[in-house]
């Protein structure tokens, strides 16, 4: 079956090209006003990005433009993780099978480490297939790496991944590896794009690039937050500073900020949003989220490693999803 934008939930935009398509975390028309190269060529590597489908069929084959990388895509059914792909580098297609009868909710979650493009995809003879439509609640996070998620086990087994299919959440997940600068592109992006919970994860590439000053860092996250709560009044936001990282906690980096400053700059900005009006805005500590108990799965001292990421998506449940967004499950 053909593709268009109508089979893909948590893309931004999609590009054709000659025989494929191709999903983007930015609007890509705009590729030029998001530098360098798509946020640091994050942007076109789909994280959360899911291809969507009701259907009855047993059997789903996507159909792929060979890479040079190796690629995981998974099968989930009914919010249930259901089977793994792992594509090799060269190879065009990935295969599902022996899925459980009658009528389900598929997707197919696209690698969140590598670029992918489609080339369509197919069901077995005789069975029907139709797009997912959203009608789930919207969730947008925001992010570093460590929301970009490139060391889970597999696309479906991200951190904001586990989080939506247990709110059964439609996610939409900005997590940009190595490039989560508070941009203002990001922020109205944010801002146009539709949204009932949104998160931001602020702080980490900030303080290891030293992209923003003890001067500059508050500023940003004000503006930020504000950019993105033009376009939606009311909807509550999650400011998150950075998780434990125990060499970066209490050194200075090249323009003087330790994560302690930089968790005691962004606090500062939530209280002062609340001051004046804005009671939907919401500081959530990071160590309270990936903290001492969870260092033996900070394997590199920054990023969880793949059990982490579960223990970071319950966390998050209790801490954002139950606390800010009062919602259980």
């Amino acid at each position: 079956m053909a593709l268009g934008p109508e089979w893909f939930h948590g893309a931004v935009s999609v590009q054709r090209g000659d025989g494929w398509i191709q999903p983007w975390r930015i609007p890509v028309e705009d590729f030029e006003l998001f530098p360098p190269d798509g946020i640091g060529g994050t942007a076109r590597r789909p994280a959360g990005v899911r291809l969507g489908l009701l259907s009855d069929t047993r059997v789903v084959e996507v159909g792929l433009a060979p890479s040079d990388m190796a690629l995981a895509l998974d099968c989930v059914i009914d919010d249930e993780l259901a089977a793994t792909c792992r594509v090799p580098p060269g190879a065009d297609r990935a295969s599902f099978a022996d899925l459980p009868p009658g009528n389900k909710r598929i997707e197919i979650y696209l690698s969140q480490q590598w670029p992918v493009r489609l080339t369509g995809f197919a069901v077995e003879d005789g069975a029907a297939a139709a797009p997912v439509a959203s009608g789930r609640p919207r969730w947008i996070t925001y992010g570093s790496s460590i929301t970009h998620s490139i060391d889970a086990a597999s696309p479906a087994q991200t951190w904001p991944a586990l989080v939506a299919r247990r709110n059964r959440w439609d996610l939409t997940c900005l997590g940009f590896g190595g490039n989560c600068h508070i941009e203002p592109m990001v922020a109205r992006m944010i801002r146009d794009l539709p949204a009932d919970m949104i998160s931001l994860c602020l702080g980490i590439n900030v303080q290891g690039g030293g992209s923003l000053s003890a001067r500059t860092f508050r500023p940003a996250v004000l503006g930020f937050v504000q950019i993105v709560r033009d376009g939606h009044p009311g909807v509550p936001i999650a400011v998150m500073s950075p998780i434990l990282s125990p060499p970066r906690e209490t050194k200075r980096n090249a323009v003087g900020l330790s994560l302690a400053d930089i968790r005691a700059e962004i606090r500062e900005a939530v209280a002062a949003l609340r001051r004046r009006g804005d009671t939907g805005v919401h500081y959530v500590d990071g160590p309270e989220v990936f903290g001492e108990a969870e260092l033996p799965h900070l394997p590199d001292q920054l990023h969880p490693d793949a059990e982490g990421q579960y223990l970071l998506a319950a966390n998050f449940q209790h801490v954002v999803v139950e606390r800010v967004f009062g919602q259980r499950r």
